[in-house]
Formats: C-alpha cells, structure tokens, sequence
C-alpha cells in the first residue's frame, strides 16, 4: 500500500471491539482519521461472562483517540434491543450519520465443548452461541442500516471465522459454532443484496489464526514479543497473524472508493493484504487458511511458505 488510508470525516461503529480484532480495527479506523464509536460488555466496573477484566470497552476508545482519531466508547450489550436502539439513536444525534458498521460480535468460547455431538453438548450453552454470534448481528443491523444508507457509500463488514471456500466444506468440530461461524458469511451475501439498491456493501472479513489476547496468555502462555514459541505447541501457529493484520486490510477496505465491487464476498486478512499491499506488524503477509488447505494435501508444508 502506497499511503496510509484516509478516513477523515467518517463515522464508524465497532459492534464487539472490547478486544481481539474488534480492538484492533477500531483502533485502524481511528489511525485513518475516523470517528470510532466502540461497545463491548465488559467495562472498568463490570466483567461480562466472557470473563476477562484486562480488557474494557473504555479503554479500546482511549486507544482509537490515541491513534489519531475519535474514539467514543458505549458499553453496550448487543442482545438487549433497546441499548442498541439507543445506541444508534445516539450516534445519529451526534453524527447524523453512519459509514461503516463492523458487527465483530461473539464472546461465546467460553461456551464451547470441542468435539462433543449436538445431542451431548449443553443445550443452553449451544442456543447462547447462536444468539451471540447470529442474534446480536441482526439485532445491531436492523437499528444501524437505517442510518447507514441514510448517505451513499455505506459499508458493513461481518466479522467471522474462516472463509467461504474453507466452511462450505470444512465442519468447524462444534455444530453451534459452525453455525455461528458460517451464518456472518450469509448475512453478508444477503443484507449486502439489499444493502446494494441503496448504494452501500456488504461483506464478509475473516482474520486467520489470530493471536488475539487469550490466545497468548491463556492458550499458548506467551506475550506478543515472545509468540513463535507457540509454534513449538503447535506447528500452524508459525502462520498466526496480529489483530492489527486483518485491522489494516479492513481500513483500507473502507477507505476504498471502489468498494462496491467486493459486495456479498468473503475476504480473509490475507485476501486484504494482497489487494492492498498491508502487511502485519513484522512485514509479513501471512496467509492462514492457504496454509491450512495446503497442509491437507501435503502435511509436510512449511507454515514459513504461507507468510
């Protein structure tokens, strides 16, 4: 990428942006010089189930001011209509607008049972996953897109995991997660149909092997200086990526003026950067679910090839 992406002017929401991804895209979108408005549940006064308390919704809108842009943080939870309702009617008091909506919601790991068939595994705990990863995006579109075609050139992006091509075929090990994993990749494909008529896009983003925060201290025990040590626990995590990775190609999504061409796709961090020379912090441009479909065919590939 020649320049940095300019946003100036723009209004955003991050739907999900306590952390991981979210985090780092709203930062992103800061950097380019737009307004953030940034929600999550967990706070400095309250722990939501997630239940991680080194992470909050405020603090994730001081970093957004602190790259450069607006950082506005409300803590909201995007299963209860009426704080979303007002969520937005806020944002169109403020702005009057709104450019681009990312719905980055999930926070339903700790509900998952690897492994275990749908007849076996806690019903309340699947159905929480669904409304987390499936419910509170269609909650938060129907009260945002109103306010998103109000002005040509909206952009909604869906946050999941895995790609088009590697779900369509690949069962994700938990039949609620797979469900909530796919289901942003049709949401896009279907709001973006209808989103097209009123001059704005849809599409569907993943990120690959994130090293997110708890997947360094929980899952692997290292920091983000340190992270190839979790190679040695597991090869493929050599071809694990930043948040700030997929953060960048997303930012210059939004700030494309062409955009309309990506309308109903599904597009990985690695689809980003190859379309808008990005690269994650080390300079690097990984390319997880290439690799993960190579090292089906032949188990010896080196992730090394797929940077």
């Amino acid at each position: 990428m020649t320049s940095r992406p300019s946003l100036t002017g723009r209004i955003a929401l991050v739907a999900g942006a306590t952390r991981g991804a979210g985090r780092a895209i709203a930062v992103e979108l800061g950097r380019a010089g737009a307004t953030v408005y940034v929600t999550g549940r967990t706070t400095r006064t309250r722990v939501s189930e997630v239940g991680r308390a080194t992470e909050t919704i405020e603090e994730t809108g001081e970093l957004v001011t602190a790259a450069g842009g607006t950082g506005i943080a409300v803590p909201t939870d995007h299963l209860v209509a009426d704080q979303v309702r007002d969520l937005l009617a806020r944002v169109d008091r403020e702005q009057g607008r709104l450019d681009i909506l990312v719905n980055d919601l999930w926070g339903g790991d700790h509900l998952l049972s690897w492994g275990t068939p749908v007849w076996e595994h806690d019903l309340e705990a699947g159905l929480r996953q669904l409304r987390l990863g499936v419910e509170a995006h269609l909650v938060t579109s129907h009260y945002a897109l109103p306010l998103l075609i109000r002005h040509p050139g909206g952009l909604l992006v869906e946050v999941t995991d895995g790609t088009a091509e590697y779900n369509a075929d690949h069962y994700r090990e938990n039949v609620y997660y797979d469900l909530a994993k796919c289901a942003p990749i049709r949401l896009a494909y279907g709001i973006g149909s209808e989103l097209a008529h009123h001059g704005a896009t849809a599409v569907c983003v993943s990120p690959g092997w994130l090293r997110s925060e708890a997947m360094l201290d929980t899952h692997f025990k290292v920091t983000e200086e340190n992270w190839r040590e979790g190679a040695e626990q597991d090869a493929g995590f050599a071809v694990s990526e930043s948040p700030a990775y997929v953060a960048r190609g997303l930012a210059a999504l939004a700030a494309d003026p062409e955009v309309a061409r990506f309308n109903r796709a599904s597009l990985s961090s690695g689809d980003l950067a190859r379309e808008y020379g990005v690269t994650d912090t080390d300079g690097s441009q990984p390319d997880c679910w290439r690799y993960l479909l190579a090292a089906e065919k032949d188990p010896t590939a080196d992730p090394e090839d797929y940077r």
